[in-house]
């Protein structure tokens, strides 16, 4: 391939160029003047116009030799088929009446190289040569046939010998128009101007691979090519066009050598596993490749992983899968739009050794089509091979399925032959056969005609070239399946034009399956997960599951749910936490209000017993004025209980918040009265026989509402301050685990503000206690002190032990994640909150 890359390099170039190929071209003309009239490798068909053929009779030869064995589809079935369209054209009536196309065809022997040598046969004709100073042994000038003037040249196959010819031909401006070269470099107009084909470009294949990986739900495939033009620009394309679509990575991008040494498709098949989840792969490559990537496949055991695409190189080919229809199972190829020609089936299989002599390779074929050999002078026969009759058929002794490139030699054969037709027409108007206006033929005139073209082929389809010579994309959707062992077969499952139509329902995989495999680089996250991607590779992530209290905001992202709301099962949403608050059924209230109730029935006890003995004397001396106020306070105290169990309600909290303190005012104010009494009583007596003031009951009891007053008039303050109400708390019950969360309906009534409430206790309690130590002496027949002074001193250690004890564990982060029964945890927080 020549690479020219600018304007000035270009002319440069091409001046080598054009003089290597004179000085190479003189040689042919020089060396083999004496043999103009045959030459042994190629086919020379008379006419009053002659066009080229390139096509790939044999195969790539091994080291040291150009060709190689016979290749009957590629080679043979194209070829016949150009010589078939001559055969019509020359016999229509009403194209090119009274001229016939001539046709000069050469074997390229699929080698780029050997290609380019053989194509300076096309060119003789233009190049003049020098022979004054050859003569003759007789000393005249030698008599050189002009060898014929090739207008156009139909071919190649390949598009690395087309693209190798096509630099020689532009410099000649003669038209070449390709039946099988699709590489998207020859779309470029300026660089092949006299290139056009009647194949579409690998771009418009390579953007139907990649509808196809697509609609087959896959993001992850390897590329697989060919070294040369043909492999290494279809996977450009298809990476390229993926680029640009997105959302198909490529995993690996490997390239098949273009003379592999041993074991190296083995190390390829190697290769591919390191990315084992990019089942499907993308080939651009030929029969040969295709066929040894099959065989390392089926070596390594694989046979079902691979998920093949290939290009229209394997297309619908029977001989790169043959003996490996297991590992070719679930291919999916594609094909140019194409259909069977029934003339062209007539007129092949009714070839014969007889009326075919001008097929020059048609005795080799006929020896390998039908395995005998045909006996030649002075050459032994083998024993082990069959001698041929000639009385062959083929179709009835040998297998015969028409090759799919057939259709499109023949339009390219047609597409020249119109273009002729037309110019005839414009410059040789109602003369009869070749004009001097079209002799010789101007190849750059002669271009234009053949872009102007459009008819309908043989096949149906139009055929027509757009501005850069390629023709429209039109393509057929194959697979390879397996429905028995025994009738393998490709099925057209789809078709491509300008977009994708493909029935996925028709598919079946390695084994008959019919459910669609994967190839992708990474699964679908489950609900709750979100994508974390893998740096610089947009098909491929981590999976990470929102945890805690997250739920997934979308595909990449989880939010932390509301305060008052947890993430649902699945972490797709977020719902409600459920609110508790403690159930009179519950042991952590049953047991409280058991207590309860027999404190109020002990209360209520003393107090009948009280009125019952209202005036007796032991009832009198003991203050019975305080000791029923003290009563009502442990009264109240055990009724609270009762209003903590309650469901909190603007009502329940109001008289939460009042007779949470006030029981306990009202007792220890008694209480404080009943001990500064005493204090005073004796204390006064020590200095004077006179009784201290305000000893009365009246006096008492008016001492005693108002100590009682300060807590009711505290508690109206708080009342105003912050009306009662209720809250729910979503934060003492928020483990981990957001599953046990849940939300505490209580009353608004923080730790700090229950301590401010009974702070008025705490001061009445310990005033008592300090006037209970003060009054620890007096007499032992005034028995009332010294029990009320062991009462303030156990209270006050009580208290000491509570108050720590309550703030540390209402700090305390760990006292929610050490409890296993939420219910039971959050009844026991509310009724230490309470």
């Amino acid at each position: 391939m020549f690479k020219i890359r600018n304007p000035h390099q270009s002319s440069l170039w091409a001046c080598l160029l054009l003089s290597v190929l004179l000085w190479m071209a003189g040689q042919v003309v020089q060396v083999g003047a004496s043999h103009q009239h045959f030459h042994p490798h190629s086919i020379k068909i008379p006419g009053d116009i002659t066009l080229g053929g390139l096509f790939p009779i044999h195969a790539r030869g091994p080291h040291g030799l150009p060709c190689g064995e016979l290749k009957k589809e590629k080679g043979i079935h194209r070829m016949e088929a150009m010589l078939y369209a001559l055969d019509q054209i020359n016999s229509d009536p009403e194209l090119l009446p009274n001229i016939t196309l001539g046709a000069r065809i050469l074997d390229t022997c699929s080698r780029d190289t050997y290609a380019l040598e053989q194509s300076l046969t096309f060119v003789q004709a233009l190049i003049q040569k020098d022979t004054s100073d050859i003569r003759c042994s007789n000393g005249e000038p030698p008599i050189i046939r002009k060898p014929e003037r090739v207008v156009g040249v139909i071919g190649a196959s390949a598009s690395s010998v087309s693209i190798m010819v096509a630099n020689i031909l532009r410099l000649f401006e003669i038209p070449q128009v390709s039946y099988a070269s699709t590489a998207p470099e020859l779309s470029d107009n300026n660089r092949y101007d006299f290139f056009s084909r009647v194949v579409p470009p690998d771009s418009y294949q390579a953007q139907a691979m990649l509808d196809i990986v697509k609609a087959l739900g896959w993001n992850y495939v390897s590329t697989l090519a060919s070294e040369g033009n043909y492999g290494e620009s279809g996977v450009d394309a298809f990476m390229q066009i993926s680029r640009e679509a997105g959302g198909v990575c490529i995993a690996q991008s490997v390239k098949i050598p273009r003379e592999p040494t041993a074991g190296e498709f083995d190390k390829i098949i190697k290769r591919l596993m390191e990315t084992s989840n990019a089942r499907g792969v993308i080939i651009f490559a030929n029969e040969d490749d295709i066929k040894r990537v099959l065989e390392a496949a089926e070596r390594a055991n694989l046979t079902g992983h691979f998920l093949f695409v290939g290009s229209d190189s394997w297309g619908a080919k029977s001989s790169p899968i043959a003996e490996l229809e297991d590992v070719a199972e679930g291919a999916v190829t594609i094909l140019p739009k194409r259909a069977s020609i029934d003339g062209f089936d007539q007129y092949f299989t009714s070839r014969s050794l007889e009326n075919n002599r001008r097929n020059i390779w048609f005795n080799e074929f006929w020896e390998d089509d039908f395995r005998c050999k045909l006996t030649r002078p002075g050459i032994k026969l083998d024993p082990d091979k069959k001698k041929c009759t000639g009385e062959e058929r083929i179709g009835r002794d040998s297998s015969y399925e028409q090759e799919g490139k057939v259709q499109f030699v023949i339009d390219a054969v047609y597409a020249v032959a119109y273009a002729l037709h037309s110019m005839h027409l414009d410059l040789c108007p109602g003369s009869f056969g070749v004009c001097s206006n079209m002799d010789p033929v101007e190849g750059r005139l002669l271009l234009d005609y053949i872009r102007a073209v459009n008819f309908n082929g043989s096949a149906g389809t139009t055929v027509l070239f757009n501005e850069n010579g390629d023709a429209p994309g039109r393509y057929d959707i194959f697979q390879f399946q397996m429905t028995n062992h025994s009738h393998p077969g490709y099925r057209v499952i789809g078709q491509w034009t300008n977009n994708l139509r493909l029935n996925v329902e028709e598919m079946q995989w390695s084994g008959g399956d019919k459910s669609l495999p994967d190839s992708i680089c990474s699964f679908p996250c489950k609900p709750g997960e979100r994508k974390k991607m893998v740096k610089g590779v947009p098909c491929c992530w981590h999976c990470e599951l929102c945890d805690g209290y997250q739920y997934q905001l979308d595909e990449f992202n989880c939010e932390t749910c509301p305060s008052d709301m947890r993430p649902a099962p699945n972490r797709t949403a977020c719902r409600p936490t459920p609110i508790i608050k403690l159930e009179w059924n519950s042991p952590w209230a049953l047991v409280p209000a058991s207590l309860a109730l027999l404190g109020i029935l002990a209360t209520s006890g003393v107090v009948i017993t009280f009125i019952r003995f209202n005036d007796t004397p032991i009832v009198r001396a003991s203050g019975r004025e305080l000791s029923y106020v003290l009563l009502t306070g442990i009264f109240l105290i055990y009724l609270i209980t009762f209003l903590m169990i309650a469901e909190p309600g603007v009502v329940a909290c109001a008289f939460r918040r009042l007779l949470l303190g006030l029981g306990m005012a009202i007792t220890y104010s008694a209480m404080l009265t009943k001990t500064n009494r005493i204090y005073r009583i004796f204390e006064q007596g020590k200095r004077s026989v006179t009784p201290p003031k305000f000893i009365s009951p009246t006096s008492q009891l008016i001492i005693t509402f108002v100590l009682i007053s300060v807590q009711v008039l505290g508690v109206f303050v708080w009342f105003a301050v912050v009306p009662p109400h209720t809250i729910i708390d979503y934060e003492e019950l928020r483990p981990p685990n957001p599953n046990l969360a849940r939300g505490i309906l209580k009353c608004d009534m923080s730790d700090l503000s229950i301590i401010c409430c009974l702070s008025y206790s705490i001061v009445l309690m310990i005033t008592c206690t300090v006037y209970a130590v003060k009054s620890r002496g007096v007499p032992e027949t005034f028995n009332e002190a010294k029990p009320i002074g062991f009462t303030m001193y156990t209270t006050c250690i009580i208290w000491l032990a509570f108050v720590p004890i309550f703030f540390g564990t209402a700090q305390s982060t760990e006292k929610v994640r050490n409890r296993t029964n939420q219910d039971g945890l959050g009844i026991m927080t509310n009724s230490r909150g309470h």
